[in-house]
């Protein structure tokens, strides 16, 4: 599975992109036999209103805009959890941020091309770097539970002489 990251940085419908991983979480929450909460589900979608990843401060300020109530910082951290444990966010550690997962309930490699200049995230994901990183884990007989592989630089949009095709 290899997936092209530059279609994150072109034009695309967005509320067709929302719609998908709303209906995906709840798919992947009921075979759990777990609750997609109205909470979890405001952060998942402030999530993926954005391609730029929010941090969970940020995303207390908007919910609680939207709700007109108070939301208390445990609540954003309790639903962050959740949403990782089902594979339907990510954390980007180096960004203290969460963003929505576009392969939820599949195993990858969770590569994080990140824009140092829009701070636009695209995830990427290829079987042969899957394949490397449990071959050089099994080498060291290291037992991986969680790898990110993170890179900055300048999506098509913000590298000078780039076009968008």
């Amino acid at each position: 599975m290899l997936t092209n990251a530059r279609l994150v940085y072109q034009p695309h419908d967005h509320v067709r992109s929302l719609n998908a991983a709303i209906a995906r979480a709840h798919k992947i929450c009921e075979s759990a036999n777990v609750r997609l909460t109205s909470t979890r589900e405001s952060i998942l979608k402030l999530l993926w209103q954005s391609h730029q990843p929010l941090g969970a401060y940020q995303l207390q300020q908007q919910l609680t805009k939207i709700t007109d109530k108070p939301v208390a910082p445990p609540t954003i951290y309790r639903a962050l959890e959740f949403l990782i444990e089902h594979g339907l966010v990510h954390k980007i550690p180096s960004l203290n941020a969460f963003i929505g997962c576009p392969f939820p309930s599949s195993e990858h490699s969770n590569i994080f091309l990140i824009c140092a200049q829009c701070k636009t995230v695209a995830e990427m994901a290829d079987n042969k770097v899957n394949d490397l990183l449990e071959s050089l884990s099994g080498k060291a007989k290291f037992k991986t539970k969680h790898q990110t592989i993170e890179l900055t630089g300048l999506c098509p949009n913000c590298e000078p002489g780039e076009t968008n095709e």
